[in-house]
């Protein structure tokens, strides 16, 4: 329940009185553009859907005023003010002017790029997500979080553009930030100040700091204002900033200061303006917006045409794949019907025809299949642009439409050219042209039946099934695996809505009536064999039918596209954001609430409100995000009587306590000596001309990391923090590597070194089902030695998730980034946790406080610190700290670009030891009072300020007497202390291969059980399938008199192992490439090798196919009524459960052997087409010629239905009808028409098993070998 209370109004207007969607704009944290279009595109074809608005109006109003008064305005800006408010320009002079103040110009012509395509970086998407909302004419903007992954100057940039916005042009800016920097915060007029749902102050800047010290509570020197206001309302840290020491500190609940906020004189200024309400009339009609849409319908189709034209050029390559596609399946089917096999003597001969157009039918309906995708990725874009009412549904779907009639008749005309002669149909030019105006209705059909899917699924794995289900029933009921008489009354309604029944009709009566099988006689001497042919299927005898399938096809066109339009129009994304509150957290709220009239909260969710612009709802990400802090420590360790909350001053101060653990570990010391990395020069750099091979990463890089000791690798964009870190941790995978790396002064190993490390990457991967403490006994069971008892390493994870606070939330399941589960910061925290759960002696953490506010990376900050103070040797590279956060390291390893060091050595109390080590620099500008040092640092010794002042830090570090100092502790690191021993492990990974596949089993299996939209999907689509093949083909397994009906069996069989199998197929491809990032972060973490993880994903899925397996044949055998006897319904379940199983491993193998899952499902799509060619039904085994005999061998579905048949009818000697042959037993019928051997059943089964081990294996070995992350 999401409920709203309270009224909004916009100059005096209610919500409902105006459109609030265009008067302001919505700019969210959440980067969604189209990947293929470039920069500039994006903001023009955003210019161009929200038109210039009011400009044009307000703009002849000025020139009429100025005129009256006389005034002649400038030349310069009377151009500029005409230029940007002239309507429907392809692109503006706005967009010019906005690229050039979000410093976009730079990249203006680079795509955008998404998760496949390499584009611009992630900051600078963060800024192209504002500009398409500055572009436009609205001048009220609701921005949430815009600085995530920007480096502070760049957000100063930003922030002072739009300062200078709203100054100039009146406009209204509320804007949510993140650890916004001291230079940054001081650009605001207002601020707003939200603690767990209360507005606690809200006012000028200016008088912030006042009402605080009127509540008792001053800010310190050397911290920035923004984050002492995040910090004075929570519980845990508002006791530092207690003014006067002499009174006794008592902590003030955010309601208490509310109360005192109303009292104050900025609150009792607030509450009078607020008393008097607006009055309308003095509104400006052009300062609201009253219609829907700013630009009209003729010009809005236009622009949608021209961004889909162009998005078509530059896709180029699908359409291009999808035809190259549809000519080699063309090929396939124009050879295995090849004209020299097929005569027109009999219908037997006209049976293989009307394969021919089956096989026709079928695949140009799949060719479809790939608009799903196509659509779903488009999807996410769609909605957003919809939701801030830049153009309707209509004018996204009608241009798709269009644009994609020319490639649909490329296709057609490539299909029709390739097989209509080489097969061999009719030679009439008439029938040739009918037939491809045939195709090309379908493939429209097709792909409009397809995007109705995805339009109405709006989710992949929802859109495979509900796809494969629609054309399950499309199919079964087409007509030509069931005909018409055989499908029972109460699914005949499905024959006449199948759009493929018409198609089928259609092209079989263009073929049948033509002269050369109307001048023959059928075997009875009397009817015409073209008629007899149709009767034998059952396809309506009469000439108009192709017309009518014509009409019909394009009807069923013109619906699906409208249906698609109504769905994109009325339809929602899926999906909620919501973080994870512990119940502490809640019950604290409760408890500051208990003194005040309100309402008890915890009742209340997150509101979901489209009527409200996001960021104003209650909902605002920070606030849900102190929430889940807020509880972190209520165990808290008294010490001296002060919080353990203070152990970053402590810290600081060297006071901290070392605390102890559970399992011992060896203090090690890393050092290393002129490291140098190369890599081999990219082909871009030597076509500008250079002519070196390698290009040099890191320049002979010395120092050395202490136990207890932590360290911060710094350095701007492109310094190599990362590079040198992944160099020491042995985590690279190509380049080359020169220098001495020794730990404890013995050289360094990576097996064994990987034992004793721990490496925290920036992305934190972790499987999304299991629960944080899950995460962390998976990872101790692996990684702990084995001498270590299992109570021990219980014991060891408790204490260790106290150390990082996570105890409270220990079971929290993790989650997708960004969509369930656990925030940015409670995921950085299990990102640390479970590499400490190693207990490894020298820890690596690349970037853990990036994207998180000041308080979140504050308590990143204390776990890590925490984690020093136990006497390990902790590194950290990191972006752009505050004052706290860098003044909380020991250390400092500061680099330049192109990997040299230009300081290494202690930070000191306050960074005056940095501080003075750069002003001994004659020319270093001073650090300015209350400036951040990090920043300062980085500015000072910028390539820049090398320019300015003459000199390369990198040399003035080597003539240093720093250099020498540090030169001296490497050479005493770098040997042996006396009576020490080298690391040494018996075995490369801590757990025996059994171990290994009893934890990677434990997760796998714990993993699939909380998967219930993997699972359950699959369940639900075999029912769905079980129950439909049994309705449709009740108790017909007794009644077989003719070869029809065995035929129609055989049908029935092979479409329900195809489709299921299908559908099993491409639903566990996104699973397994979601699990194999994790995979390859704890590979290189040397948990476990690569089999015993395949195995175990292989062994999971086999108790869900046995249950699949057995309702499905349970229900399909009792329905179809088949023989009951136990051999025979044994072998049937037999032969499902292996064929489910290989399709299962079918598409594990191919993610595995694919980089993502887009190409993997691309590469497994085009073998099903040739597995149902070759599948032995739609032309039998003694048919197929004899150069495609061998593809028959090696095809798993041919031996799926071959185990079927013999199975079922290998024995029978019931005499059935067979057309143009007179009466024979079922059991020769089946050797003669299938050339099935009946006594082959054995090695059918043994095959089968052949199969899914195979793919297994293929999986497996592929695992093992192909690494697709390149580092």
């Amino acid at each position: 329940m999401n409920q709203v209370k309270g009224e909004i109004t916009y100059n005096g207007h209610r919500l409902d009185e105006f459109v609030p969607q265009k008067t302001s704009a919505y700019i969210s944290q959440n980067d969604v553009h189209v990947p293929e279009l470039t920069v500039k595109e994006t903001l023009d074809f955003s210019a161009r859907f929200q038109g210039v608005g009011s400009r044009y109006e307000l703009l002849s109003e000025l020139a009429r005023r100025e005129k009256d008064a006389g005034i002649f305005p400038e030349a310069e800006v009377d151009l500029f003010m005409k230029a940007t408010a002239i309507e429907g320009v392809e692109s503006s002079l706005i967009t010019d002017y906005t690229l050039k103040i979000l410093g976009l110009d730079i990249c203006r012509d680079t795509i955008i790029g998404g998760d496949m395509l390499r584009g611009i970086s992630g900051g600078q998407k963060k800024r192209v997500t504002t500009g398409e909302m500055i572009v436009g004419p609205t001048k009220t903007l609701f921005m949430d979080e815009i600085s995530t992954g920007l480096d502070s100057s760049t957000t100063f940039q930003i922030v002072r553009c739009l300062q200078q916005v709203v100054h100039l042009t009146e406009a209204t800016i509320l804007m949510s930030l993140l650890q916004p920097a001291p230079e940054t915060f001081e650009l605001f007029d207002d601020v707003i100040l939200l603690s767990e749902g209360q507005i606690v102050y809200q006012g000028p800047r200016e008088h912030v700091l006042e009402f605080f010290e009127s509540c008792g509570f001053r800010c310190p020197e050397r911290k920035d204002i923004a984050d002492f206001l995040q910090e004075v309302t929570s519980s845990k840290d508002q006791e530092q900033y207690w003014a006067d020491k002499s009174k006794p500190f008592r902590y003030v609940s955010v309601t208490e200061f509310v109360n005192r906020f109303r009292r104050f004189h900025v609150g009792l200024r607030l509450d009078n303006e607020l008393s008097v309400p607006y009055d309308k009339r003095t509104s400006h009609r052009a300062a609201l917006v009253f219609n829907k849409y700013s630009v009209p319908k003729m010009e809005l189709f236009k622009i949608s045409m021209d961004r889909e034209w162009l998005l078509l050029k530059r896709n180029s390559f699908v359409y291009v794949f999808k035809t190259v596609q549809i000519i080699i399946t063309a090929l396939f089917g124009a050879t295995v019907f090849f004209r020299t096999r097929l005569h027109t003597r009999n219908e037997d001969d006209g049976a293989i025809f009307i394969g021919a157009l089956i096989f026709t039918l079928i695949i140009n309906t799949f060719n479809g299949f790939a608009e799903i995708a196509m659509t779903i990725t488009r999807l996410p874009v769609f909605y957003k642009h919809r939701d801030l009412l830049f153009y309707p549904a209509w004018a996204f779907t009608l241009p798709n439409f269009l644009l994609k009639i020319p490639i649909s008749v490329l296709e057609s005309v490539v299909w029709m050219v390739t097989t209509y002669y080489t097969i061999g149909f009719a030679p009439e030019a008439s029938r040739f042209f009918k037939q491809l105006l045939l195709i090309f209705f379908l493939q429209q059909m097709a792909s409009g039946l397809f995007r109705v899917i995805a339009g109405v699924c709006r989710t992949m794995t929802i859109a495979n099934t509900g796809g494969a289900l629609t054309l399950l029933i499309v199919f079964m009921l087409g007509g030509f695996i069931l005909p018409k008489e055989i499908i029972p009354n109460w699914w005949i309604w499905g024959y006449w809505v199948s759009p493929l029944s018409y198609a089928y009709n259609a092209l079989s009566v263009n073929e049948m009536y033509a002269p050369r099988w109307m001048n023959k006689l059928a075997s009875d001497n009397s009817t015409r064999l073209g008629t007899q042919v149709l009767k034998n299927f059952q396809v309506f005898q009469n000439k108009n039918w192709f017309w009518i399938g014509n009409a019909a096809l394009l009807g069923f066109t013109i619906l699906f596209n409208v249906l698609f339009t109504l769905s994109l129009m009325y339809l929602n994304p899926f999906g909620k954001k919501q973080a994870v509150i512990s119940e502490q957290a809640a019950n604290d709220m409760e408890a500051n609430q208990e003194g005040t009239k309100e309402e008890p909260r915890t009742i209340t969710t997150r509101s979901k409100t489209e009527s409200i612009p996001k960021s104003l709802s209650a909902g605002d990400g920070n606030n849900s995000r102190e929430m889940a802090i807020r509880q972190m420590n209520s165990k808290t360790n008294t010490n001296k009587g002060r919080r353990n909350a203070d152990s970053l001053l402590e810290a600081a101060s060297g006071v901290a306590p070392k605390r102890g653990m559970v399992l011992p570990f060896t203090p090690l010391a890393m050092s290393f000596d002129s490291i140098s990395y190369y890599v081999d020069m990219p082909p871009e750099i030597k076509e500008q001309g250079v002519t070196e091979d390698r290009l040099q990463l890191l320049r002979e890089v010395t120092g050395a990391f202490r136990p207890g000791v932590l360290t911060a690798l710094m350095g701007v964009s492109g310094a190599g923090k990362t590079t040198l870190m992944d160099v020491l941790a042995g985590r690279k995978t190509g380049g080359y590597i020169e220098g001495d790396i020794r730990i404890s002064g013995f050289p360094k190993k990576q097996e064994t070194f990987a034992r004793i490390s721990g490496y925290c990457e920036q992305n934190d991967i972790h499987s999304p089902q299991i629960t944080i403490k899950e995460s962390l006994v998976y990872s101790a069971f692996l990684r702990l030695p084995k001498e270590v008892s299992n109570e021990q390493k219980m014991r060891f994870v408790d204490e260790v998730m106290e150390l990082v606070e996570l105890e409270n939330l220990k079971d929290a399941i993790v989650g997708l980034p960004g969509i369930t589960g656990l925030s940015t910061e409670q995921r950085k925290r299990l990102t640390i946790a479970v590499e400490l759960v190693a207990n490894p002696s020298i820890i690596f953490m690349d970037e853990p406080t990036s994207g998180l506010d000041a308080r979140a990376a504050a308590i990143v900050m204390r776990a890590v610190r925490n984690t020093v103070d136990t006497g390990r040797t902790v590194v950290c590279t990191i972006h752009q700290p505050s004052i706290d956060i860098f003044e909380a390291f020991d250390e400092l390893l500061l680099m330049k670009r192109g990997g040299q060091v230009i300081y290494a050595g202690p930070l000191g109390r306050h960074s005056h030891k940095i501080v003075e080590y750069f002003e001994a620099n004659p020319g270093v500008q001073r650090i300015k009072d209350k400036q951040n040092p990090a920043a300062w640092m980085l500015e000072a010794s910028s390539i820049a300020a090398e320019v300015l002042l003459g000199i390369d830090f990198a040399d003035y570090y080597k003539s240093s007497d720093l250099y020498q100092r540090n030169k001296s502790l490497v050479k005493e690191l770098s040997t042996p202390p006396q009576g020490s021993k080298d690391i040494y492990f018996p075995t490369q990974y801590s757990q025996s291969m059994w171990g290994q596949l009893k934890s990677c089993l434990w997760k796998q299996w714990w993993t699939y059980w909380r998967s219930p939209d993997y699972n359950l999907v699959r369940l639900f689509f075999t029912l769905a399938c079980a129950l439909m093949l049994g309705t449709i083909f009740w108790k017909i397994g007794n009644k077989s008199e003719s070869s029809t009906d065995l035929t129609t069996i055989i049908g029935a069989m092979y479409a329900s192992v195809l489709f299921i199998g299908i559908n099993n197929c491409s639903t566990v491809q996104p699973v397994v490439a979601m699990e194999r990032t994790v995979f390859y972060r704890e590979r290189a973490a040397g948990m476990y090798s690569a089999l015993p993880y395949a195995i175990a994903q292989v062994i999971t899925e086999l108790p869900y196919v046995f249950i699949q397996t057995t309702y499905y044949t349970l229900i399909v055998y009792a329905m179809i009524s088949f023989q009951w006897t136990a051999t025979k319904f044994f072998w049937f379940f037999f032969i499902n459960f292996f064929s489910f199983l290989y399709f299962t491993y079918y598409g594990m193998m191919t993610v595995s052997i694919t980089p993502n899952h887009e190409i993997a499902s691309i590469f497994a799509a085009a073998f099903y087409g040739l597995f149902n060619l070759f599948s032995g039904f739609f032309i039998p085994k003694p048919k197929i010629p004899k150069w495609w005999i061998w593809y028959y061998w090696i095809c798993p579905v041919a031996w799926t239905v071959y185990g079927l048949i013999i199975s079922q009818y290998g024995d029978l000697e019931d005499q059935i009808r067979v057309p143009g042959v007179g009466t024979q037993s079922i059991k020769s019928y089946v050797t003669d028409h299938f050339g099935y051997d009946t006594g082959f059943i054995g090695p059918v089964a043994g095959v089968l098993v052949g199969f899914t081990v195979f793919f297994a294996f293929m999986y497996a070995y592929a695992i093992k070998v192909l690494n697709f992350q390149q580092r």
